[in-house]
């Protein structure tokens, strides 16, 4: 288990912990610039940080729409960011293939909303060790989001 569900089971970041960050990596420097201030608000508040960032936002509703730096590049910028600031990872994957690798850098795996339903998906980040962040989908009814919380 990582040291952020550590903390959580504990009780350490009771009652809140932040996740916040950017919606898709768009350069390293600001990553961590941004992380820093990030780091920086919530230290000031006492509450543990989680940074969040994308590699690929592949649900872009134009083609042309910038998605990301992709996988590689992605975990490196995160990776930084958390061997800089100390801080645990979130990342979400769309691909079953994407999970060891994300796992291998981020403490916790974001399946995406429109996502919520992928039985493949959702098992690969849960057998992965790392916490599962499932968002919900708009369209998922209560019903929906308690039989993808099974699937974890």
């Amino acid at each position: 288990m990582s040291v952020l569900w550590n903390s959580l089971k504990l009780g350490r970041s009771r009652p809140f912990f932040v996740i916040a960050g950017t919606n898709v990596i768009e350069n390293e420097r600001n990553l961590v610039s941004l992380g820093r201030k990030l780091l920086k608000v919530t230290s000031k508040l006492g509450l543990p940080l989680v940074f969040k960032a994308s590699f690929d936002k592949a649900n872009r509703t134009s083609l042309d729409g910038f998605r990301g730096p992709g996988l590689e590049i992605g975990l490196q910028r995160l990776q930084e960011v958390k061997s800089v600031l100390g801080v645990p990872i979130l990342t979400d994957v769309h691909e079953t293939y994407q999970v060891e690798l994300v796992s291998e850098v981020a403490d916790v795996i974001q399946i995406p909303s429109f996502l919520c339903r992928q039985t493949d998906l959702i098992v690969a980040a849960a057998n992965s060790g790392r916490i599962v962040h499932l968002k919900k989908g708009q369209f998922a009814s209560v019903e929906v989001m308690e039989r993808a919380v099974e699937k974890v």
